[in-house]
């Protein structure tokens, strides 16, 4: 007979969503288990951008200097280049925060430094090699999970289940919610290439006809991100290692022979993008927050700082009904009208450019200019504190309300 686990809420998925949450519940006393399929967060090309919304939630948590204690670097301004042409986009250091810059970081990092800061509360329970693989119902309501680890199935009862496994997650599927699809007409190849110090500073973007390349500066090496259209990987890869590499140097000439550092697929990851949002979040007894209720496109690096929030909005509702017993149903939906308008908003803009820039991009036809939006950018240094707003606080941003036990 499979073990049973009691508690009061189980979150499905250790991203940083699920992990979040599960410190914040911990932190008021909310009795929390986190499942987490793999053995640890070694996973590389997650979303590594801290955006200062989500260092302002760690200032308040009182947590913000032993956090920028782990290496990381601080991107203060973004540049794009279209053609020739380099001009300033976005500008942080007008940001209404105390960290007026974005942090990279790797995301095992981020969520090895909540795990720690989590665990110093007892309530806080963390099971990794530990998967979700179905919800269980009952009259109507979730009651639970059940699960696999490989000393073999469980199941968790809990009085609320959250599905923060991403955007496959198994937990909405299981749910039968209904997905509401914005489309994507990119998907994106990332990998590394190393730096040196006489390169470029700033982290940036280079576009040209056919072509576009968004590289961020790692100190010891570039995260370059190659888009491409949706659906042509195979296709890239076809054509062979050495016309990709030509591709990439053709976009950022300074590389020069270090794009022979590429010398096999594996070293190039590929990231399918996909843009949409569930209908309703919840059901009696089961939630969705982050990548599990909205996947969002890379655009911005947004996707990270969004799951945060919403696991922070979470918190704030669900605690005091959690430290009483089960959330209704109408507890539930709170979260999504907390966090439904930001989520919109959010995709609408990456929607928007997806529709706008995309298709110019991979279009034929002349060589491409400088869009206006960017000349103005350009020319009025003072606007660029508009997108670095967006990008960097967000359109709802949350802070912390729960009580620390």
């Amino acid at each position: 007979m499979a073990e049973v686990i009691q508690t009061r809420c189980c979150i499905a998925g250790g991203g940083p969503a699920g992990m979040m949450l599960g410190f914040l519940l911990a932190r008021s006393g909310v009795d929390v288990v986190v499942l987490e399929k793999h053995k640890d967060f070694l996973r590389d090309f997650r979303g590594d951008t801290i955006h200062p919304s989500t260092l302002e939630l760690m200032y308040e948590l009182g947590i913000l200097e032993a956090f920028l204690k782990l290496p990381h670097q601080e991107v203060r301004e973004l540049s794009g280049q279209v053609g020739n042409e380099v001009v300033g986009i976005a500008d942080f250091s007008h940001v209404p925060t105390h960290c007026k810059f974005v942090a990279l970081m790797p995301q095992w990092d981020f969520l090895d430094f909540i795990a720690q800061q989590a665990k110093a509360y007892p309530a806080f329970h963390l099971t990794m090699e530990s998967e979700a693989n179905d919800l269980i119902e009952e009259n109507g309501k979730i009651v639970g999970v059940r699960a696999n680890a490989p000393s073999g199935p469980f199941e968790i009862r809990a009085d609320l289940t959250v599905g923060a496994d991403g955007r496959r997650s198994v937990i909405r599927k299981s749910a039968g919610l209904q997905i509401i699809d914005l489309g994507a007409p990119m998907d994106v190849m990332w990998m590394r290439l190393s730096r040196r110090p006489d390169d470029p500073r700033q982290t940036f973007g280079h576009i040209e006809r056919g072509k576009m390349l968004v590289m961020l500066n790692r100190e010891e090496y570039w995260q370059c991100a190659f888009v491409i259209p949706k659906g042509t990987a195979d296709a890239v890869r076809e054509r062979g290692l050495a016309a990709f590499r030509s591709e990439i140097l053709a976009l950022s000439p300074f590389f020069g022979n270090r794009v022979e550092e590429l010398q096999d697929w594996n070293q190039v990851s590929v990231l399918t993008v996909a843009v949409d949002r569930l209908a309703n979040w919840a059901r009696p007894g089961l939630l969705c927050i982050g990548d599990a209720a909205h996947a969002m496109s890379p655009i911005g690096g947004v996707g990270i700082n969004l799951a945060i929030q919403d696991a922070v909005a979470a918190a704030n509702i669900l605690v005091p009904k959690l430290l009483k017993g089960a959330p209704t149903l109408d507890d539930l939906r709170a979260v999504q009208k907390r966090r439904e308008f930001p989520t919109r908003a959010t995709q609408g803009v990456q929607v928007a450019i997806q529709k706008n820039v995309i298709p110019r991009v991979f279009g034929e036809g002349k060589p491409l200019k400088l869009p206006w939006p960017m000349k103005v950018l350009g020319a009025m240094p003072f606007l660029r504190r508009i997108p670095a707003r967006v990008v960097g606080v967000g359109f709802r941003p949350e802070h912390i309300k729960t009580p620390a036990a």
